[in-house]
């Protein structure tokens, strides 16, 4: 079991107080709060061997050198990727995912093939295949949900045919905390010849995550979720796939030899690394990275578990409440989205704010998920690591507090 208060004690924006209260936040879905021990890399990199990487021969180079590549080793340990070669630094969840679509697709893809998503997807893991498609005269097709709203996998053996090229999919919902049996579905696309993309964004803050398990083709994720700052991003893929396909952007560090008429590429993974890269984020990357493990990913996620099911229980008690996703917290990460029948989500989150509780209201960048549930947006409040039950009492009586408000304001 975590030790929730010590934790806290890491986190110095826990002791702020907002609009006199203090501070709840239960936004962690959109980004996290960082800890002290990254913070502290952060400023010890400016403050010590602050210089650029790779090509520097100096010691300050040298330094900054082994401390970015020692992150890359990190992360990819932290996912099983079989080396840090397998391991592209990207600003975030959004460009890795860009760079396969940009780079993959535009390779693989041709008039008349299939790309399959979910009905779940983030923005971020529909757009550039809806644009890859529209470029490519290729079509998009969608996996659909139950009414427990999670993916509807029945006949799934029969979802693939020979047109389909790719398959993209949330490890867990960023709207409704849906877990995806991402391993299943890899495991049928890799069956049926079929690439696969995980957008990991979601889940690797939250839970162990084995790429070589799961085997999927490529799995993306964002250190701004994960205790890390933001600006980085985090693309794996098979090690043959980097081999093989072209660079996204041009410049700087991506190449190897640059001539008048043309130009050969870097080895992986810096052939995908064009320009200076965000050195001091992705050091102080590898420190949240440290301070994950040495919480235990186990312990992360059994307190999100608990945290997660306590919430559902109070919130349901509430009348008009609407609660989306599964109800079993072994099938949901730390996300509850709701709704209260009579007012609207950005009501809620502006009342609570002015409580003190921070979370997130609106369509979560996932408007057609929205669309499908039949409303405009979702208050969710999102877990992690220093959130406690007590929390979650201050949240419920904070809705309480919106309903009285909107609803004395309307009589």
């Amino acid at each position: 079991m975590l030790d929730v208060a010590r934790i806290r004690k890491d986190f110095p924006i826990l002791d702020r107080m907002v609009y006199g209260k203090p501070l709840v936040y239960l936004d962690n879905a959109a980004t996290s709060q960082k800890p002290r021990q990254v913070i502290d890399a952060l400023v010890r990199y400016y403050e010590t061997y602050n210089a650029n990487i790779h090509r520097a021969v100096h010691c300050l180079g040298e330094e900054a050198t082994a401390a970015y590549e020692e992150a890359r080793a990190r992360v990819a340990a932290f996912i099983n990727a079989p080396s840090p070669e397998c391991i592209v630094f990207t600003r975030n969840t959004t460009e890795a995912i860009n760079l396969v679509a940009y780079t993959w697709g535009r390779a693989n893809v041709s008039e008349g093939d299939e790309i399959l998503l979910t009905e779940m997807e983030h923005h971020s893991n529909l757009i550039p295949w809806q644009r890859l498609a529209q470029d490519k005269g290729a079509t998009v097709r969608y996996i659909g949900l139950r009414d427990d709203q999670t993916l509807d996998l029945n006949g799934l053996e029969n979802v693939f045919d020979a047109r389909t090229k790719m398959m993209a999919m949330p490890h867990v919902s960023n709207s409704m905390g849906t877990i995806n049996p991402v391993e299943k579905l890899a495991g049928e696309a890799r069956r049926h010849g079929v690439m696969s993309l995980v957008d990991g964004a979601q889940a690797a803050p939250h839970m162990k995550v084995d790429v070589q398990a799961i085997n999927c083709d490529f799995y993306a994720f964002s250190a701004h979720k994960m205790l890390g700052p933001t600006g980085v991003g985090v693309l794996y893929a098979r090690r043959e796939l980097l081999e093989e396909m072209e660079p996204f952007l041009g410049g700087g560090e991506m190449i190897r030899k640059v001539t008048f008429e043309g130009a050969t590429w870097n080895d992986i993974p810096w052939k995908f690394e064009a320009g200076t890269p965000n050195i001091a984020d992705v050091i102080a990357f590898g420190a949240a990275i440290d301070y994950l493990n040495e919480i235990g990913m186990d312990e992360v996620r059994a307190h999100e578990m608990e945290i997660t099911e306590y919430a559902l229980q109070q919130l349901g008690k509430l009348d008009d409440i609407i609660l989306y996703g599964p109800r079993d917290s072994q099938q949901r990460g730390g996300v509850v989205s709701f709704n209260v029948a009579d007012l609207h989500p950005h009501d809620i989150g502006t009342v609570l704010d002015r409580h003190g509780v921070a979370i997130r209201a609106g369509h979560h960048c996932t408007q057609p998920l929205m669309r499908r549930l039949g409303v405009s947006g979702t208050a969710r409040a999102s877990f992690y690591i220093y959130n406690t039950p007590q929390e979650v009492d201050v949240l419920v009586e904070a809705v309480k507090a919106a309903r009285k408000f909107f609803r004395n304001d309307t009589a």
